[in-house]
């Protein structure tokens, strides 16, 4: 499957619960994903996970502190 960096949903804003992880795409959809799935965002502080930026232009997720990447298009698979 070709699909190009322009036809992937992009992240435009993150949150967290005590327990999620949310995304808001520039599609409109809303992703939540148990941050159980994610073993460096569930044991960090809540200081390090709010340390985070975009990758890509949104394609991606980024914290420096924690070493952890994640991609738009692992969480809505």
């Amino acid at each position: 499957m070709n699909t190009s960096i322009e036809s992937v949903p992009k992240a435009v804003e993150l949150w967290f619960t005590d327990d999620m992880l949310y995304v808001r795409l520039d599609d409109g959809r809303e992703v939540g994903t148990p941050l159980e799935w994610f073993p460096k965002l569930r044991n960090a502080t809540d200081q390090q996970r709010n340390n985070w930026r975009f990758i890509g232009k949104g394609v991606g997720i980024h914290w420096e502190e924690l070493d952890e990447d994640l991609s738009v298009r692992g969480l809505i698979r």
